[in-house]
């Protein structure tokens, strides 16, 4: 995630063709051959949770395979946006990635944002690890578009992050603009909150609260909304109405090129940073809720039956309008998993 793009769609194309060169080659890697693979994160600079992880990612492979497996890794932007990047992803001129599946491939995908899936962090952590019921639904629709998934990364609940003005109910949301990821449902949750749903790409968020053009964000966690737009944005809803996560996907060809020992080697590095995340996950989220309000922003939770009365809504138009593209396999997954309201 970058506030604007500086490069422009020459240059990025530019440096996918080179990282393309660094990829796999060879049609099986040997655990005796020297490996450049290449890994990019959609969100994050280097100094960021995604920055942190996917550098520790690359220290712990080149550690455990004495040098002979490197990653070259790119941050936020570097070479394009999430669309972007998950394209060249599936094309394999990424190997590795952390970001959000874009449902552009297969539309199941939306499940990951589907709307209040999970109402607390023990049933959102169980739900979402790699063994979880939902890592279960998305595993074999990635590997139908040629990904391999890897493991997790939660972050935690998102919210409704405004300027001047902010709502806790359907009534007063009306004519409040909020940007949206494009990703479906996500613009349809918003909408179903009351809200006036407005899809933009992560690069053209601060010019658009800082322009009118949205009142704020939404549906990311307030790591987010307070680092990169505290100077603009003045309260902070946490509505819960997604639990935000990214997950860690290689290209299936590179990871089938690979043999049993390095794939061993990746899969382990990989599990030990989402092993991490998921220990210090909510801590790390906590931690940027009591900093964004010590800095001036105002953290507001809705009361009890503010969030019942959003649950009941959004649910009731988006897990129907879901049932269609997601399926009525996954959908009936969701409904015998999903948490029951209190």
């Amino acid at each position: 995630m970058v506030l604007n793009y500086s490069r422009k769609i020459s240059s990025s194309i530019a440096a996918v063709s080179c990282i393309a060169a660094l990829g796999f080659s060879a049609l099986t890697w040997g655990s005796d051959k020297e490996i450049k693979l290449t890994m990019a994160t959609e969100s994050g600079d280097r100094e960021s949770p995604h920055g942190m992880a996917v550098k520790r990612i690359s220290d712990i492979v080149e550690e455990k395979s004495d040098g002979r497996i490197s990653i070259n890794v790119f941050y936020q932007g570097e070479i394009g946006g999430p669309q972007e990047l998950f394209d060249q992803l599936v094309r394999g001129n990424l190997d590795l990635f952390l970001g959000w599946p874009q449902t552009s491939y297969d539309e199941r995908l939306g499940v990951l944002q589907l709307p209040y899936l999970t109402l607390s962090w023990d049933e959102a952590l169980e739900a979402y690890n790699k063994d979880g019921w939902i890592s279960e639904v998305i595993k074999p629709i990635l590997s139908d578009i040629g990904l391999e998934y890897l493991g997790p990364f939660p972050e935690g609940f998102g919210g409704i992050a405004t300027a001047d003005t902010y709502a806790t109910n359907y009534e007063d949301a009306q004519g409040i603009k909020l940007r949206s990821q494009p990703i479906f449902p996500l613009p349809q949750t918003i909408q179903a909150m009351g809200f006036q749903a407005v899809p933009i790409d992560w690069s053209e968020v601060y010019t658009s609260i800082q322009t009118g053009v949205v009142d704020g964000d939404s549906s990311n966690v307030i790591f987010w909304d307070y680092t990169y737009f505290n100077d603009l944005l003045d309260y902070f809803v946490h509505s819960k109405h997604n639990f935000s996560f990214y997950t860690f996907l290689m290209n299936q060809d590179s990871w089938r090129s690979l043999d049993e020992e390095d794939r061993g080697i990746i899969a382990d590095a990989v599990e030990t940073v989402a092993n991490e995340q998921f220990d210090n996950a909510k801590a790390e989220d906590e931690k940027w809720i009591q900093k964004a309000q010590e800095d001036g922003m105002e953290y507001i939770v809705p009361t009890d039956e503010e969030m019942a009365a959003w649950i009941e809504r959004v649910r009731d138009d988006v897990w129907v309008q879901a049932e269609e593209p997601l399926g009525t396999d996954i959908m009936d997954a969701v409904r015998a998993h999903a948490s029951e309201p209190k």
